[in-house]
């Protein structure tokens, strides 16, 4: 008998492609409309997948960490971004629309509870979420934590990562006039938010491209070229929410009301070598969170995709569905 099943099925791809048995364009109010999709089994235990970014937007692969048998999977591009309207837009698009806006999902197809499955902005959406809402957070499961604090952003816009990566890190950085160095967020909001299209997307793409280059422990440092519509959704957004911190009230909000989730069952994956959200978050909300347990990844990354981290997550969201009685 095989002891690991999920970390073999993990190593082959996950869980079979499964297609959606339903996708709307949910409107929300403020002129946006998400798309939202359904996969699995109508019945099954309601599971939502909040994606990274912001302004990552969901994918096909992200259906396939969940036993379409047992799982109801909920899977919706957050405003802005993916197939939601109007695109690339920051208008009337905070963390706390966000929340109202996975309410109205929750509403919408009649789910009372479920399960909130999130990695890295996902993840801190995630927290924010439960926080505001314990009462429909039945579990939480969290990967490449990333807590929206001053020293996490320093970290990775400051030049910590880029002690590690320093060829990459000048590829990002040069990009700037040297006396404007000194704050890249807001260097770069300057110009992802010029009204210059062919500005607002060279910048863009230098912006992804820095991220995607760390965000695997195998990366060679060259993050490749995203399609600029793409990426011109995912920094404008991404920068949007870091220059306004999160619109949170202060820093370390989330560590300041972890107590509201305390009795909420919660699972942690961070990989090791998480070069974007280093594991010291992840250790933090672990010790102030009694009821979750952590899971560190060797030779681990911060990517979703990360051979192990792909192989923890299939595993918990397994052991969940037995502890269900799936």
């Amino acid at each position: 008998m095989d002891k690991f099943p999920s970390q073999k099925r993990a190593v082959q791809y996950l869980y079979p492609p499964v297609d959606p048995f339903d996708h709307r364009r949910l409107p929300v109010g403020d002129g946006h409309t998400l798309y939202v999709e359904q996969c699995g089994n109508p019945e099954g235990i309601p599971v939502i997948v909040l994606h990274g970014g912001p302004g990552g937007g969901c994918s096909p692969a992200m259906r396939r960490y969940f036993d379409p048998a047992v799982f109801r999977v909920v899977l919706f591009d957050q405003r802005g971004c993916g197939r939601s309207r109007p695109h690339a837009s920051v208008k009337n698009n905070t963390t706390w629309d966000l929340v109202a806006d996975i309410e109205a999902i929750r509403e919408t197809l009649e789910i009372d509870r479920f399960i909130v499955f999130g990695g890295s902005w996902g993840a801190t959406l995630s927290l924010i979420y439960a926080i505001s809402h314990p009462e429909r957070a039945r579990h939480l499961v969290l990967r490449g934590v990333f807590m929206m604090t001053k020293v996490e952003l320093d970290w990775f816009y400051g030049g910590g990562a880029g002690q590690f990566w320093p060829e990459t890190w000048a590829r990002f950085r040069d990009l700037i006039p040297e006396d404007e160095r000194g704050d890249l967020i807001e260097a770069y909001h300057k110009r992802l938010f010029c009204g210059d299209l062919r500005i607002e997307t060279k910048h863009a793409q230098a912006w992804s491209a820095w991220e995607n280059a760390l965000a695997s422990v195998y990366s060679s440092g060259h993050g490749g070229e995203a399609p600029g519509e793409y990426a011109r959704a995912f920094a404008r957004l991404e920068n949007h929410y870091f220059v306004n911190k999160g619109f949170l009230e202060h820093d370390g909000w989330i560590q300041a009301n972890v107590d509201r989730i305390a009795d909420i069952p919660g699972d942690i994956v961070q990989g090791r070598y998480d070069m974007i959200c280093p594991p010291q978050r992840a250790w933090d909300l672990a010790q102030a969170w009694p009821n979750a347990d952590l899971h560190m990844i060797r030779n681990a990354g911060h990517a979703l995709s990360e051979p192990g981290i792909s192989a923890e997550l299939v595993r918990i969201m397994d052991r969940i569905a037995e502890a269900e009685g799936a």
